[in-house]
């Protein structure tokens, strides 16, 4: 019997034995197959590691090529620049040596029917207001402010006060006016955010309305040219008239929504004009800004035709002519009421380049500045006067 037990235990012991060996084995197995693939692992991670600082490497030269290819390129439109602005300068210069044909026509016939004119609607002599002798003689500089509503408008100050405020006319056949503060209000807000609005009782036509001494003087639009006189201060209408010229034609060829355009200047106020009895040229009508009767009336040299705009100083009506294809605006007629100056003794004098062709130009007699309306911009143009008899 014990014997069969000790040979049951030797049995017993042998199998556990081969168990362990066999369990011993897959797991020294098992470790083989992760310490292969922890190498493979470390193998795959230094490759992927050698590729990135090759690539790295790589980028860091392209980048150093495109720097320096950047400031070559640099260094060429500077140089392109300045032959440019070389070239602009010599185009200057030979502009104010030659300058361009006067747009006045200079045949007998027409002389003689400017005279004979002269002397039916202006018999009396223009009796100056103020002792004001200047003129201009160039753009000493440009300033532009903002960009604020459409192609076409105009913006300006009371010309006949130190108020300070702006008023801005977006468009044409609108009747809603916005008033700022003051330039700097102006050009900080967003948009008319900080602006004051002022509904019209009407809609004004084409861009040449002004503002002056605390009254807005504005073209009713419609078929009708009619003035109206609007109190700011009172919100309301103070006076209309029927602008007293028959057969009007749009004053400004590249701005035909104008018909008339009320200036102000040391002398008080005007209105630029044209009509069909002398449809070639721009007229020139002194208003009365009281009642709005017209108190004088000129026929001027001066053609419609690639006319932009125009303004008034010291009683000289000043046009300023571009071209279809919007190029360099340039002032090319003048005419004097007190005849003073005429059209040849004044200088042609140049804008600067800009974006387009002004809508709108108005004087400001107490800051000798131009406030004109480019194509959405407000620019403010600083002029160089000087004296009417030093020409």
């Amino acid at each position: 019997m014990m014997r069969i037990l000790q040979l049951v235990v030797v049995l017993l012991c042998g199998l556990a034995t081969a168990q362990q060996q066999a369990l011993m084995d897959y797991l020294e197995r098992r470790l083989l197959a992760i310490e292969d693939r922890i190498s493979l692992w470390h193998e795959q991670t230094s490759r992927y590691a050698s590729e990135l600082r090759e690539f790295k490497q790589q980028m860091v030269t392209q980048l150093e090529g495109l720097d320096k290819n950047k400031e070559a390129l640099r260094t060429e439109l500077d140089s392109v620049g300045a032959r440019v602005d070389r070239v602009e300068r010599e185009m200057d210069y030979l502009e104010t040596q030659n300058g361009a044909q006067p747009c006045v026509d200079v045949d007998d016939k027409l002389v003689e029917q400017q005279v004979t004119v002269a002397k039916e609607r202006n018999k009396a002599k223009y009796a100056k207001l103020t002792d004001c002798s200047d003129m201009i003689s160039s753009i000493k500089a440009m300033k532009i402010l903002k960009r604020m509503g459409g192609s076409k408008g105009m913006w300006t100050k009371d010309m006949g006060s130190s108020s300070g405020k702006v008023y801005i006319f977006n468009s044409t056949g609108e009747d809603t006016l916005y008033e700022f503060s003051s330039v700097r209000d102006f050009t900080s807000s967003q948009g008319t955010s900080a602006a004051s609005i002022i509904q019209l009782p009407s809609a004004w036509g084409g861009m040449g309305h002004a503002v002056y001494n605390n009254h807005l003087y504005y073209v009713k639009d419609g078929e009708e040219i009619r003035l109206v006189k609007y109190d700011l201060q009172k919100s309301k209408v103070v006076d209309s008239a029927v602008f007293p010229a028959k057969d009007q034609l749009p004053v400004y060829t590249l701005n035909p929504e104008t018909y008339v355009d009320l200036a102000a200047d040391e002398e008080g106020l005007w209105a630029i004009y044209a009509t069909k009895e002398n449809e070639n040229h721009v007229s020139l009508a002194k208003v009365d800004p009281k009642t709005l009767a017209i108190e004088q009336m000129w026929d001027t040299p001066c053609q419609r035709e690639n006319a932009e705009a125009a303004f008034v100083v010291c009683g000289t009506v000043y046009v300023v002519y571009n071209s279809k294809l919007p190029s360099r605006s340039r002032i090319q007629c003048v005419f004097d009421v007190s005849d003073m100056v005429t059209n040849d003794d004044a200088p042609t004098v140049y804008f600067p380049k800009r974006y387009g062709t002004h809508s709108s130009l108005k004087y400001s007699p107490l800051e000798q500045l131009l406030y004109a309306w480019d194509d959405g911009y407000q620019i403010l143009y600083k002029l160089q006067m000087k004296k009417k008899l030093d020409v």
